[in-house]
């Protein structure tokens, strides 16, 4: 018997809205963009099993 696979949605780090992004539960996303359009953030997180880890990468410096 096959089990129901459960979909969730992505929620903002930062201000806990819905960023209209839905996984399942067998995804697995690395360095994947979010966009939230209530707090006008955008973010890059890593999502594997339902658990959401933001990544922190340094900003790209212009060259003088």
């Amino acid at each position: 018997m096959e089990q129901a696979v459960k979909n969730r949605w992505i929620f903002c780090p930062s201000c806990g809205g819905n960023t209209r992004t839905e996984v399942r539960r067998d995804t697995v996303l690395y360095h994947q963009s979010i966009f939230c359009p209530k707090c006008k953030k955008e973010y890059l997180v890593n999502v594997k099993q339902f658990k959401i880890h933001i990544v922190n990468e340094p900003d790209a410096k212009t060259q003088s």
